[in-house]
């Protein structure tokens, strides 16, 4: 059911030439360890939720290059408006001949990000570059050095999105020192007896301990934990921060890497809230498999940074642009936020249905299509062993899960929104086989 014949795949000379464990093994020669790999499988050619390896095996991807297919492997309006932009050019660097078509981009980001106060956009090239540029822009608009951030949190690997990050395996292991500046609360989590009381309690000790507020230029925060394990940051504490900005003159930066982008339910994540962030940063799923990040924020707040203080050599590439302007066409004339609810509480209906016959279920949550399961011994500790047996038998037979969370017992979904009905239904008998094995 999960391969396809050597002629349906790829070629016979490209099989006969190359093998997975081949490739695998130059891999471990030429780069290094530091790179770590998911999946040993090489990948030959995709579509929409489906790809293929260079041994002609199909997987069907459940993991979306980590929330980054949206709109799934190479969509035909994506793939045709990268085509066109080849026709004409593919580098100015922005910051020296600019092009009308990242100002649209801007100009249509403005409109759709939560508040209808003036907004103004900036584009860079990886999530890590936005992050760490809006945190340029809160403390060149406070004149403010520090920055709270949540335990479990992931923002980035440069070294400012390290500091900022809630996890130390295996993202910060053996790189300290960060940057200074930088405070960690809890995460109000239910599950692991972490309350919204108790994280702003942590927030109240940290400032007579630790930093006055009147010294915090930021509080950064993703609406759902990704790589922490899919924690949804609870709607009154998301009120509280937002009150606790007003009250000392904080930005509130959203991170939606992960969220944004129909993913949710919602266009971004924050939107669940009813909660306006001053800053919210982009990334993943803004150009459908292309490298393109955004801050977009308070006109009055990006306008802080001088002339030059932002920027990059590929900041609003423009093939990269010309696919976000697509995937936006295409995430409004496909309906995908309705789209995302829907298949997202099929999901979570099937996740529910196996907690009879999986014991070591302890939680099903997320919103619209932002999904996990987290696994638990009978004590109640982390099952890391279960998670990974899950995930290896699905991958054997043709279907790639990604884990996550501070422990790794955690199985996140992040299929295409564009995801065929068949498709998704064999996707779930393969999960259903692999947790009740």
């Amino acid at each position: 059911m999960n391969t396809l014949t050597q002629a349906e795949s790829t070629p016979v000379a490209a099989v006969a030439q190359q093998s997975n464990a081949r490739i695998d093994a130059r891999r471990v020669a030429a780069t290094p360890r530091g790179v770590g790999i998911g999946f040993p499988i090489y990948a030959e050619r995709a579509q929409n939720a489906e790809l293929w390896d260079v041994e002609g095996r199909r997987y069907i991807d459940f993991g979306s290059g980590i929330a980054v297919l949206n709109t799934g492997h190479r969509h035909p309006k994506i793939v045709a408006a990268i085509a066109a932009q080849l026709e004409r050019f593919t580098h100015t660097a922005y910051q020296v001949v600019p092009y009308e078509s990242t100002v649209a981009l801007a100009e249509k980001l403005n409109a759709l990000t939560p508040g209808d106060h003036a907004k103004k956009t900036a584009f860079f090239t990886t999530g890590a570059e936005a992050v760490e540029n809006a945190i340029k822009i809160a403390r060149a608009h406070t004149r403010r050095p520090g920055v709270i951030a949540l335990g479990g949190g992931f923002h980035g690997r440069t070294m400012m999105g390290l500091a900022l990050t809630g996890k130390v395996q295996p993202y910060k292991a053996g790189f300290g020192p960060f940057p200074a500046g930088v405070y960690h609360v809890p995460m109000p989590i239910p599950l692991h007896g972490v309350s919204v009381d108790d994280a702003l309690k942590a927030i109240t000790q940290l400032f007579k301990a630790d930093i006055e507020p009147e010294q915090v230029a930021a509080i950064i925060v993703e609406p759902i934990q990704g790589e922490g394990g899919f924690y949804v940051v609870p709607k009154d504490f998301m009120v509280a921060l937002r009150a606790l900005c007003d009250q000392h003159g904080i930005v509130l930066i959203a991170d939606e890497i992960q969220t944004g982008f129909a993913r949710t339910g919602k266009m971004f994540a924050m939107e669940h809230y009813g909660v306006v962030p001053d800053i919210m940063t982009m990334a993943k799923s803004l150009a459908g498999g292309m490298p393109l990040s955004a801050v977009c924020g308070r006109a009055e707040i990006m306008d802080a940074p001088a002339p030059g203080g932002l920027g990059g050599t590929y900041a609003a590439n423009p093939l990269a642009v010309a696919s976000a302007l697509a995937v936006l066409d295409v995430i409004a004339g496909e309906q995908l936020c309705a789209r995302a609810e829907k298949i997202g509480n099929k999901l979570t209906r099937h996740l529910e249905a196996l907690r009879a016959k999986v014991p070591a279920i302890s939680d099903v949550r997320g919103l619209g299509c932002m999904v996990a399961v987290e696994f638990a011994k009978p004590d109640g500790t982390p099952d890391v062993d279960f998670t990974k047996r899950v995930q290896k038998h699905a991958q054997d037979a043709g279907l790639l899960l990604l884990t996550c969370g501070v422990y790794g017992n955690v199985i996140r979904f992040l299929f295409p929104l564009t995801i065929e009905d068949a498709v998704l239904d064999e996707g779930l008998a393969i999960l259903s086989q692999a947790m009740t094995a």
